[in-house]
């Protein structure tokens, strides 16, 4: 038992060829676990469908348990929201949603987006592209896994009830018009958790979007190599280096 611990570990945490290889694996599966929701939002249910669900309950489930597993702190870990996202998603696969009664915890499965923040920590360490352009990536992906979630929400709650959502991209479509409060009227959410949900959408989505145009256009930090401990990021107003304390004199354009 303690071998299969180890090779774990290795797997999930070390740095060799394989273990890269294998994480990177895990995040084709995400991608593909993702387009899967999509595509099947405009096919009719069937069997094969809902074991393809349990195929995908099964991974999730196993890679799951292998990462409790391994975990030095697993009670902490089990409230982390990355892991309760993984539970929401195991429950949403493995759960019998054929059922309309029970279908709504389809939803959950967007949540499992949340394990993107895993692959950001992993690319820190891999990509030097990465790393030069972090913070406009983050704020991308912030942006882009609150419009799936949105999205999914948006879809799960609505398509039983409201015929103007028929598919995902009905309710991406409505999601977007609502973040950009463009408002086309073609396509509106109904009842007192269709406008909550566009409120949401509106307030947050807005905050963030506009979040993402502040990074394109006034990053909060700057390239600047500090000429003793070469330190490439610093604040923009940054007077010392904060790894070595060097006088640094970052080029402006006098702009307060």
């Amino acid at each position: 038992m303690r071998r299969v611990i180890d090779k774990l570990r290795l797997l999930y945490e070390g740095d060799t060829l394989e273990a890269h290889q294998f994480r990177y694996g895990l995040l084709v599966f995400d991608v593909v676990t993702i387009l899967f929701i999509i595509l099947t939002s405009f096919l009719p249910r069937s069997p094969s469908m809902e074991w393809a669900d349990v195929i995908i309950g099964i991974i999730v489930l196993t890679d799951f348990s292998a990462r409790l597993a391994i975990s030095r702190r697993p009670w902490r870990d089990l409230v982390h929201p990355i892991t309760l996202a993984d539970i929401a998603a195991i429950i949403s696969f493995l759960a019998p949603v054929v059922g309309e009664g029970i279908g709504f915890l389809r939803i959950l499965r967007t949540v499992r987006l949340l394990r993107t923040y895993q692959l950001l920590a992993r690319l820190r360490a891999d990509s030097v592209f990465f790393r030069r352009n972090e913070e406009l990536i983050i704020a991308s992906v912030n942006l882009a896994v609150f419009i799936f979630i949105m999205t999914g929400f948006v879809y799960e709650t609505q398509r039983w009830t409201n015929p103007e959502i028929g598919n995902y991209v009905d309710a991406l479509y409505f999601t977007i018009a609502a973040l950009t409060t463009t408002g086309f009227g073609d396509i509106t959410l109904t009842g007192t958790l269709g406008h909550l949900i566009s409120v949401v959408i509106m307030i947050f989505g807005v905050t963030m979007f506009l979040r993402l145009v502040q990074v394109l256009l006034r990053p909060n930090k700057v390239r600047h190599p500090c000429p003793v401990c070469a330190l490439q990021r610093h604040d923009r107003d940054a007077v010392h280096c904060k790894a070595c304390g060097t006088v640094l004199n970052i080029p402006d354009e006098g702009i307060i």
